[in-house]
């Protein structure tokens, strides 16, 4: 059955008298893949054994997924619409998803409220390698089971049906606001409304794309600014100091630990290294040696299952997959979905940790998409007003959430972005919600409707998957970055 919980947390409690298992999860796993929206992902809650033809539409009730399964906009068609086809999650090809990718798809217009995205642009994002006709208007086909473990766990637990990026743009500025709930180089330029918006660029030499980000970067590497007005003349190099929310876990009485793996030291994808006294560079070109980095990043992503095996699982996790893991197009083998449904079981069934409680009943896990990828979907972001408002919001990502005390099927119709998670991790530990005064503070949810801590822990059951934690412990193959974008 699905539910919705549309009630905060605390207040839930207050109405109903009942009693808390837990105060509050001892552990938040944020599980990050990459460049999917729903529309793309996840038709499968739609028909077949997940879904029903009435459990999707695009104006949902309380109980149905917020899907759009034909009729696509599309204002180059003649008829205004494009009719959707199927493709493998491991595709041949890639879409623009910068910021240029974002406004060609939102189509932004003024209406009186403001400005707005007709969401009809998607056939004018750009597709790089193998591409079909119309390669934007794509669902990823469920051949043989492979997004199953996606579908059993978006089923079995909760879905938002509005989850959006903060940022209008790629991978960089996104795990960015994940991390410290800003892609500005500074405080005060988060509060003027200017933000790194793009990957990098190298300003020297023949120029293009570079994998290569943070304080430690190469010399000449350089990331666009978005002002107010959407003026992206002005580059720096991507070295940025300010709080992030591991600072916040760091600064309490008794400090919370946190741990951020990724694939990689100086990847786009790896946020801490673009916060300098995380970061401590020796200087562009060189390498982080800072304390903080040492302590808290690990270049395995795998390690995560170690740690939770030895029950160090710490308090606040970010997991950054290898390419092959990460739903990437034209990069993923379709190792994404076993990659989540290993981390999720190995917490489930870790029960000698915690002094014998288990993870399970006081671990909440979220499972989002850093950016769209440049894939249709119909649902528009809000577009902030103010000074960030030429940046915020992005478009929709999945965002499936995790626990012993989610109950089975919840739909939540909340609007989220990034800030919501980074604000709940704040409420959780009990950290004034919005310590930042980033994107933690500018959201209006923190993420609690989907957790009832008054009812008695779920038991943990198996997510079935073709790969477990031992093929990805015993991977040897290279650690590849999820992309260039």
């Amino acid at each position: 059955m699905k539910l919705v919980l549309n009630c905060l947390l605390f207040i839930c409690f207050v109405v109903s008298g009942a009693q808390a298992q837990i105060s509050n999860f001892k552990h938040v796993v944020v599980l990050v893949q990459e460049n999917r929206t729903p529309d793309n992902l996840f038709q499968g809650l739609c028909s077949g054994p997940f879904g029903s033809d009435n459990s999707c539409s695009t104006t949902p009730t309380l109980s149905q997924y917020n899907i759009q399964t034909n009729s696509w906009l599309d204002k180059t068609s003649q008829s205004g619409f494009t009719q959707p086809k199927s493709i493998a999650l491991a595709n041949d090809y890639d879409l623009d998803h910068s910021h240029n990718g974002f406004l060609a798809q939102c189509d932004v217009s003024q209406g009186a409220a403001g400005p707005f995205c007709r969401m009809d642009g998607a056939s004018s994002v750009n597709c790089v390698g193998d591409c079909p006709t119309r390669p934007q208007f794509r669902f990823v086909k469920n051949k043989k089971g492979i997004l199953d473990p996606y579908l059993q766990l978006a089923t079995q637990y909760g879905w938002a049906n509005y989850m959006f990026q903060s940022n209008q743009g790629p991978s960089f500025p996104a795990h960015q606001f994940l991390f410290g709930g800003t892609s500005a180089p500074s405080p005060a330029d988060d509060a003027a409304g200017v933000f790194a918006s793009s990957n990098m660029v190298s300003t020297g030499g023949t120029g293009g794309l570079q994998v290569t980000a943070g304080c430690a970067a190469k010399p000449k590497t350089a990331v666009k600014l978005i002002k107010p007005g959407g003026d992206e003349s002005d580059e720096i190099f991507p070295c940025f100091e300010h709080e992030t929310l591991g600072d916040l876990l760091n600064k309490q009485v008794s400090p919370l630990s946190w741990r951020y793996y990724a694939p990689g030291p100086g990847t786009i994808w790896t946020a801490p290294n673009a916060i300098q006294h995380i970061c401590e560079s020796t200087g562009p070109g060189g390498q982080c040696t800072g304390q903080e980095w040492t302590n808290h990043v690990d270049l395995v992503s795998a390690d995560i299952l170690r740690d939770i095996s030895a029950c160090n699982l710490r308090n606040v996790s970010w997991v950054i997959p290898t390419c092959q893991n990460s739903d990437h197009a034209n990069c993923t083998d379709g190792g994404g979905p076993s990659w989540i449904a290993s981390i999720v079981n190995a917490i489930g069934n870790a029960t000698s940790c915690d002094n014998g409680d288990g993870y399970w009943s006081d671990t909440a896990i979220f499972i989002t998409w850093d950016d769209w990828g440049g894939w249709y979907d119909h649902e528009p972001p809000t577009i902030l007003s103010g000074p960030g408002g030429s940046y915020q919001y992005g478009f929709r990502v999945p965002l499936i959430v995790v626990s012993a005390y989610t109950p089975r099927g919840l739909i939540n119709n909340v609007r989220h972005d990034f800030g919501s998670i980074l604000r709940f991790v704040e409420q959780n530990f009990n950290i004034q919600p919005g310590s930042l005064n980033f994107a933690d503070a500018r959201s209006q949810s923190d993420l609690t409707g989907f957790f009832n801590l008054s009812m008695a822990p779920r038991p943990f059951s198996n997510i079935s998957s073709k790969k477990n934690a031992a093929f990805f412990l015993k991977d040897k193959r290279k650690q590849i970055d999820p992309d260039d974008q």
